[in-house]
């Protein structure tokens, strides 16, 4: 693969895009697919957040077609009525970002379902929304989800006993738990759709290290990741270079479905567009598949 940017990005003119989170990669994203004629939902938490990044969207890309909806990906109800939004107001949907996240809080947090906060946030709630658009995205055309996983999702593993760390909670150990679990995700919707002739193709891919606002708003500034982040500025590449995985995966057509992406250079965390190295914990099927059946347990949604 040749080193890929966004001037390779093919006219998004006719399609219609969601991507979760309004700031760092998320707004890369709606800014790139906006200036090749994409239409975008930029899904968040915050209005005031979503309304400035519309306005810095349209102050770059005037012709912008891109309006924000609210979702909180920490509550069932919130992701429900969100899909539900879309559902009266659309007929059909081509690209789902499954991009937001929360990242190591210091001390355990619950979502408003009582899941631990990363693990609901991060996957569980994209695994719900996924579910709630799949009839749109299967009326779309060449329809991908691209779900974001991590670097930290190497040494991620999936604790079915501890699923929300009530017994025990490490920051980044949980983290790397909710970022395994969306690789797992996407590679096991891939096969589902596959097998079950949804026309929808799943990607993964991840930015290597890039400089976003996600570790200075968990742990905090002052914390060693945030002063890492601080200090250490030099080993993180800019949010437009980290977000060229994620737009390779969602309009590339060189980019496979079922695939992984992420940076070519430094061990992955900084450069173009390359097939990234898969976990051998990502490889699991069985526990790609106990997964799934206990995400659905857990939100109530199934896909069909």
């Amino acid at each position: 693969m040749t080193k890929w940017t966004t001037s390779d990005m093919p006219s998004q003119k006719g399609r219609s895009a969601v991507i979760t989170g309004t700031g760092g990669l998320g707004l890369e994203d709606a800014l790139e697919l906006a200036r090749t004629g994409g239409e975008i939902i930029l899904a968040g938490r915050n209005p005031q957040k979503g309304a400035e990044a519309v306005a810095r969207i349209r102050s770059e890309v005037p012709s912008a077609n891109v309006r924000f909806e609210q979702v909180d990906l920490a509550s069932l109800k919130s992701v429900a009525d969100f899909a539900a939004r879309l559902k009266g107001q659309r007929k059909s949907l081509d690209l789902l970002i499954n991009n937001a996240a929360v990242m190591t809080p210091p001390r355990r947090q619950a979502t408003s379902d009582g899941f631990e906060l990363q693990f609901g946030t991060n996957y569980l709630g994209h695994f719900a929304l996924s579910a709630h658009l799949m009839p749109l995205l299967r009326k779309g055309a060449n329809a991908r989800v691209v779900t974001l996983s991590s670097v930290a999702a190497r040494d991620g593993a999936i604790d079915f006993d501890d699923l929300h760390a009530t017994r025990s909670y490490q920051p980044m150990r949980a983290y790397g738990q909710s970022k395994l679990a969306c690789l797992l995700f996407a590679f096991e919707l891939q096969r589902r759709s596959e097998a079950n002739r949804w026309g929808v193709s799943s990607i993964a891919a991840h930015p290597g290290i890039s400089r976003t606002d996600l570790l200075h708003n968990a742990p905090g500034r002052w914390s060693g990741a945030g002063m890492m982040r601080t200090l250490m500025w030099f080993m993180f590449q800019p949010a437009s270079q980290g977000a060229l995985p994620t737009l390779f995966a969602a309009t590339s057509p060189e980019a496979r479905a079922g695939a992984y992406y992420g940076p070519d250079k430094l061990n992955e965390m900084r450069g173009f567009p390359a097939l990234a190295k898969v976990p051998p914990r990502a490889e699991d099927r069985t526990a790609a598949n106990r997964l799934w059946r206990v995400s659905e347990e857990l939100t109530g949604v199934t896909f069909q």
